[in-house]
């Protein structure tokens, strides 16, 4: 069987060397991007060349003071589950009944056809659209509805979650003496002094300074003196000069989506016992769910915060700012809300993460027989449905999902198709289950300001 693997490693952030153009001719000169501008270049549009050839040795220093700093696990190439999405194989079709479930399932042609011909009877007959709005203003309301019947007794606790996503924790525990020097908020700082004074924060002081070029021109030495200017404002104007707020001391903070009554929650808080500089935020528009978190035993109001929060509403403030979380947890929350609305709550939540922030992104996937097992009447539009309690579910592709989060400006690490098959082994009957997995990540700072960065440089030169 063909094995998934997780996607690059930090090493794709380096820029290729840039390689100063012959401006008559439009091609790469020999010998040229080493620092030095091509003698026939015209006296003109040397200055511009100066400052793209600077930024390009800005862009390589401030990339090697990172490889060379203590960057956490969760960045690290190779850092991920040998095998994703598991490991058991249905090699012998007349053993599938001797476990209940198996990883990496290829459909076969007539699957999949199949598959397409029961979702196009199952939403051949459409939701009224005075229902479907009530099932949009009243969501809440059925989702409150569900967890007081319910409770916490309908979901299993996910202590799966830190086999797939192991970026949800901080670094290892064998190195949190070491945890200011490799927290992003440390590395930052660290990456601003390697643009401002050329240096690499990991080497000893009196070691620590890049050679300058002596041949720099004045004009050189002003376009790095602007970069840094207006890299260190920006930096004043970032998330982390803010009023304390709930976890405002932790240097590691995690913020699952549509926590439900917890069971996520504490399966991860249960791993941050002895991480005290750790915070898990937690939200839910259903205030009963929100409850139910609150007064489980596992509690800890001292590293979890759990609030009630719409994810839709945009003009709704978070208890923390924006640029402050390392890790976002997207888990089985984004089906439910309408698909018109999807784009602007990933827009909004990738605003909230620090830049190298993750986003965990896991959700039913096209066909899953969750989807193939609706009546109809029941959907509200294509790959939309409505329950039977008025809970909602959509169905994602793979290219659905990248196109989304890639639209907020994240940068996918893995999008992964989950195919398993789940089977009852009293009454010998097999179902298909469809996941879609993903890992996207916020830019580092200079690439997402890159070009902003190359016209300020210009007009102040």
């Amino acid at each position: 069987m063909r094995i998934l693997h997780s996607d690059p490693s930090f090493t794709s952030l380096v820029p290729p060397r840039v390689s100063a153009p012959d401006l008559r001719s439009g091609s790469p000169r020999p010998g040229a991007g080493r620092g030095t501008v091509p003698s026939a270049t015209p006296p003109k549009q040397r200055p511009v060349l100066k400052v793209l050839l600077r930024m390009n040795v800005i862009w390589r220093n401030s990339v090697s003071c990172l490889r060379l700093g203590k960057m956490p696990h969760r960045y690290q190439s190779g850092y991920h589950p040998v095998t994703p999405l598991g490991s058991r194989i249905l090699t012998d079709p007349a053993k599938v009944f001797e476990h209940n479930m198996w990883d990496h399932m290829q459909w076969s042609n007539e699957e999949e056809a199949a598959a397409r011909k029961k979702v196009e009877e199952n939403s051949a007959v459409r939701v009224l659209l005075e229902e479907q709005d009530k099932y949009e203003s009243e969501a809440s309301k059925y989702w409150d509805k569900f967890y007081k019947i319910h409770k916490n007794k309908f979901f299993k606790d996910r202590n799966w979650l830190l086999r797939e996503f192991p970026e949800i924790l901080p670094v290892d525990q064998k190195t949190k003496e070491k945890e200011g020097e490799s927290s992003w908020d440390h590395l930052k700082t660290n990456a601003a002094n390697c643009f401002s004074r050329m240096h690499c924060p990991t080497m000893p002081a009196e070691t620590n300074h890049c050679k300058k070029n002596l041949s720099l021109s004045d004009g050189q030495s002003k376009a790095e003196s602007n970069f840094s200017n207006i890299y260190s404002e920006e930096h004043r104007k970032g998330p982390l000069k803010t009023e304390l707020f709930p976890g405002s001391s932790a240097i590691f903070r995690i913020l699952e989506v549509g926590c439900g009554a917890g069971n996520s929650v504490f399966p991860i808080l249960n791993n941050l016992q002895n991480a005290p500089e750790s915070f898990l935020y937690c939200c839910d528009f259903a205030s009963g769910a929100v409850e139910l978190v609150k007064s489980h035993s596992s509690y800890r109001a001292a590293q979890c915060s759990a609030f009630v929060h719409d994810v839709c509403d945009d003009g709704l403030p978070y208890p923390f700012p924006d640029g402050t979380l390392d890790v976002i947890l997207l888990v089985f929350v984004l089906s439910s809300i309408h698909p018109d609305r999807m784009q602007g709550v990933v827009n909004r939540l990738s605003k909230l993460l620090k830049p190298g922030g993750m986003l965990l992104f896991r959700d039913y996937g096209r066909y899953d027989k969750t989807q193939l097992r609706f009546k109809k009447g029941h959907c509200l539009s294509e790959n939309f449905y409505v329950r039977g309690d008025g809970t909602r579910a959509y169905f994602f592709t793979k290219g659905e999902v990248h196109s989304m989060f890639c639209k907020a400006g994240l940068e996918e690490k893995q999008n992964l198709v989950d195919r398993r098959l789940q089977v009852n082994r009293k009454k010998q009957v097999k179902m298909h289950r469809v996941w879609v997995q993903g890992k996207f990540q916020k830019p580092l700072y200079w690439t997402q300001k890159s070009s902003k960065l190359v016209f300020s440089l210009l007009s102040h030169d």
